[in-house]
Parts: C-alpha cells; structure tokens; sequence
C-alpha cells in the first residue's frame, strides 16, 4: 500500500483501477540489422495494425462527431498505405540495413517538410497527417499500445499533466477521479473535475513509471490522499464515505425545479459552464437555468485544422436546440495561453497569458472570426443564442468586432440565409475594462466578469504556475471591489452583469455576491444545485 499526499482541487471519494497517462519521450535510435527480410515484416504487421486502430477510430468519430470531422481517419488510412511513402521507408532500410523505427521517423521528417514547403494550402495541410500516421507506426513498431477511452473501463486517470487537448478527447462518462503530478489549481484539468463532480488531486509526487495500469486506487479529495494498492480496510471505508455523498447528492436533488430566491425576495440566475457539446447532459441533470459559458475553443482543440462554418454551425444548433428557449451564451473562440493549437501557428511566446490570445486573434485574422459569427448567427434561429466576447480592453475592440459583425451580416442576407440578431456581451477579465466599465456598458448588452483572469492580471501572477499556488488568492480585497464597480457600471447603464469564472462557485462568497447585485452566477454543472440551496436559505438585505 503506498499513500501520497497533494492538494485537492475538487472534493470527494473515488475508488478504482488507475490508467496511467504518459508521455511519449522515448527517442527513435537507428540501429544496424541484420535481416532486412525480417524488419520489412515488422513494417507490414505495424502497418496493418495502424490501419486497423485508424478505421475503429473513423467508425468511432462517424457516430460521435459525424462524416466531415471523421473524414480525417480515412485520409490517414490512405496515406499509409502511399507506394512512394513506402518505398522510400522500404528503400532505407533494405540500403542502409536500419531498423524500421527510424526509417519510418526520417521518412516521416522527410515527407512533412516536402509537404510543408508546398504552396497548395491544401498539401501544406498534410505535412501535419503524415506526421502523425509516422508517429503511430513507430509507436506500433515499438510495441506501444493507445489507450482506447471508449472501451475502457471507469478508471482513475493518473497522469504528469493534462493539456486541454487531451482532456477533451476522453470519454467523460469513464473518468472517476484525476490524478497529477504537476497543474494548477485553476488548470483545465481541475476545472473539468469541477464540471464533472469527481474528485482531482495536483501535485502528487508519484512516479509514474513505478505504477502499472490497473492498479486499484483509492483518491481522497477531501483530505488530498491518494492511496496505491489500498487495502480491504480502506477500501471499505472509501466506499462507506461515497455512500454518505451519494446521499448528500440526493437531498441536493429534491431542489431540482425551484427558483433560485433568497429569503426576502430577490431572484438571481445560475446558469451552467460547459466545454462541449456533450456538456450539455450535465447542464440539464443539474437543472440549470442556462448556459452562461460555452467555451467555443474546444470545437478547435484536439483537431488538425480549423473546423468549417458547418461543423461549427451544428454544434451551436445543437447546443440552442437541447435548450430549449433556456439562455445559452458562447464566448467567441479564446485560443492562446494555456489552450494551443497547432494549426493557429502562434509561435512561442515569452508571456502567452498576456500575449496573442482570444479576441487578438480574431481581430487580427478575421476570416476566421468571420466563419465563427456566421455559424453563430445561424444557429440564432434554433434557440435563445448570445454571443459574448472575451479578452476586451477598450471600446476601439468592440467598434472593430461590430464592423466585424455587420460585415457577416450583410454575407447572410445577400445569400439569404436567415438569422436572429443576438444580446452581445462582453467578459471582463482585464483591470483596463473593469476601469472603463461605464464606457464599454454603453456599447454591449451584458457583461460576464471572468474572474480567473483577472484575478492573474490584477494581482500579476500566473494562474497557471503552481509554484504561485500560495500567493494566488481569488478572496483579495481589490479583486472583490473590483467586482462591485463592474456590476456598479452595468446597472447604471441598465445592463446586467454576472460571473463566469471560477469564483463564482465559491461558496464561500455566494451571498457577498447576492448582496453585491451580481445578477447571475454561472457555474460548473456540479455547483448549480449548492449554490441554489445557499441563495435560497439566504437574505439578500442585511
């Protein structure tokens, strides 16, 4: 039995066998053989085996994302099975008598940069492809297995970090708890766990090569103990404290369909975060009373290109439409900092959470900001649709996302598709908008203040380095007049404001909040039924 501490960012129990996530360091080394008949057999194997993995993964992409976004598993399909990719992996290792590892690695390099360099956009496109289907061979080739979190069992993910591009491939359903060596207690990952109601832990010293998959694992998120091999003895008890959750949950249950009043009268909206279009399912089990945040960017994460105005299209159609007339409101896409894409090609940056991220981006590279607002708008005509926009820092944005907006208007009326003209709001997560609040109220129809960010730009720590972990704190005095003056401002323009971030769930503030005027709290799935049972025993007047 092995016991190690780290620090909880979402409470409960969870017992399981662990999956272990690692990274994929191993370097490709050449080696001298001795039987180039015996390594091409090698090749073929891993080849068929790919192949393979590649059509359960198009068969699995078909039901889940549709034709256009799977059609990318059949061209990998098809490029591995290319004569000159072939040849030319074929033709090194018989000459040169390597391995097939690295014969498919420098054919891989080879090939990319040829289709790099290219002009067509199109072949400039694959380079990416054929990177990728080198990298499954080898991986094949070295015996590697993919871990296939659709046939997985429900497991504990136990891994050094998780990017926001890996978390939303997984297949929620099967994830009990998260495990981490490294993160940030406002990381993707933690945020997720809180959307999902399981328990995470950050900062566990453990070594994941000492820790096979399968393991059972006992995670404590209330004590932030993570317990390897447990015994009967602990076993029996985690499984006892999860009983006692499940009966809290259960009372929490019996609010489901009341309002959201406090004692003496005043009515404040929760609303839900969500990442994807699979989100939803949490929104409606939780009863809330919208959508405040559906992150866009994740329509972008975990993909090899920009998605289509389509493919975009019909996932905020479908978002509106499981709505039903309940107020969904999409931020605009906010890549950058902690959420990379590869194809947005941003380049490394000294200081990515202040850099060329969200709003910038768009802005700067309108065509893609245009496909973004034409889904949109059409997706307008399905449901109660809003648009908000992230990272503002003056009224010049907003002027320039109008001229932006009326651009794509006027495509849709000269194709005469019909649209809805949408509430457009703003976040603010920057001290410059907090001090122009009056001004930007002017402009917009609500504000949602993101308090992750700006409590990192206000207090100038990054969020994301745990190593701040003990000087963040989201409770400092400023951060809270701050979110006085915003709401302070919308009112006064006769706009209404609420918060989107983190803080928001924070049950320790839900009535400074209520007191304040915050006019809705939009939450993690899992908090909108705690915060409705706070603001219902509450007075909003004291």
């Amino acid at each position: 039995m092995l016991k190690l501490s780290g620090k909880s960012v979402y409470k409960g129990i969870a017992l399981g066998p662990v999956v272990v996530l690692k990274k994929n360091d191993q370097q490709v080394t050449r080696v001298k053989i001795a039987d180039a008949d015996e390594e091409l057999a090698r090749l073929e194997t891993a080849g068929e085996k790919s192949k393979e993995q590649l059509q359960d993964l198009y068969e699995k992409a078909l039901k889940e994302v549709g034709e256009a976004s799977a059609a990318i598993f059949e061209v990998h399909q098809m490029m591995l099975e290319d004569e000159d990719y072939l040849d030319a992996i074929h033709n090194m290792i018989r000459t040169e008598m390597i391995n097939a590892e690295y014969a498919a690695a420098v054919t891989g390099d080879n090939f990319s940069e040829m289709f790099a360099n290219m002009d067509d956009d199109y072949m400039k496109a694959r380079a990416a492809d054929v990177k990728d289907i080198s990298n499954r061979l080898i991986k094949n080739l070295m015996g590697e297995e993919d871990i296939d979190f659709s046939s997985m069992e429900p497991s504990v993910i136990l891994a050094d970090d998780l990017t926001p591009s890996e978390t939303v491939q997984m297949d929620k359903k099967k994830i009990l708890a998260f495990v981490t060596v490294h993160g940030s207690i406002n990381s993707h990952t933690s945020i997720l766990a809180r959307m999902m109601n399981i328990p995470a832990l950050i900062g566990v010293p453990v070594d994941l090569e000492e820790i096979r998959s399968g393991t059972q694992v006992v995670v404590d998120g209330f004590n932030g103990e993570v317990v390897f091999d447990p015994s009967e003895e602990v076993c029996a008890s985690a499984r006892g404290r999860m009983e006692e959750e499940k009966e809290k949950l259960t009372l929490l249950q019996t609010l489901k369909g009341k309002e959201n009043i406090t004692l003496d009268g005043k009515t404040i909206n929760i609303y839900a975060n969500i990442g994807s279009v699979s989100d939803v399912g949490y929104v409606l089990e939780n009863d809330a009373g919208g959508i405040g945040l559906f992150r866009s960017e994740f329509l972008y994460l975990g993909k090899e290109d920009y998605p289509t105005e389509e493919e975009q299209f019909q996932a905020y159609k479908q978002v509106v439409q499981t709505m039903a007339g309940k107020k969904v409101i999409i931020r605009t896409l906010d890549i950058g900092a902690d959420k990379q894409v590869d194809y947005f090609n941003l380049g490394k940056e000294d200081n990515p959470a202040m850099g060329y991220r969200a709003i910038r981006i768009c802005l700067t590279e309108p065509e893609i900001f245009k496909t973004q607002l034409r889904a949109l708008l059409r997706a307008t005509v399905f449901g109660n649709l809003s648009i908000m926009y992230p990272m503002i820092t003056s009224v010049e944005e907003i002027k320039k996302i109008y001229e932006i907006m009326d651009e794509v208007k006027a495509q849709l009326d000269a194709d005469g598709i019909p649209y809805k003209m949408p509430e457009q709001g703003i976040m603010i997560e920057t001290p410059a908008a907090v001090m122009i609040g009056d001004e930007l109220a002017e402009m917009v129809d609500f504000f949602s203040i993101g308090t992750n960010d700006l409590t990192q730009y206000t207090l100038a720590i990054d969020r994301q380095n745990e190593r701040l972990d003990a000087f963040y704190n989201p409770h400092h005095k400023a951060i809270l007049r701050m979110i006085q003056m915003v709401v302070d401002s919308a009112h006064k323009a006769g706009k209404w404001a609420g918060i989107c971030g983190e803080l928001g769930a924070d049950p320790e503030l839900t009535e400074t909040f209520v007191r304040m005027g915050v006019d809705e709290l939009s939450v993690a799935p899992s908090m909108v039924l705690r915060l409705r049972k706070t603001v219902r025993e509450m007075r909003a007047e004291q």
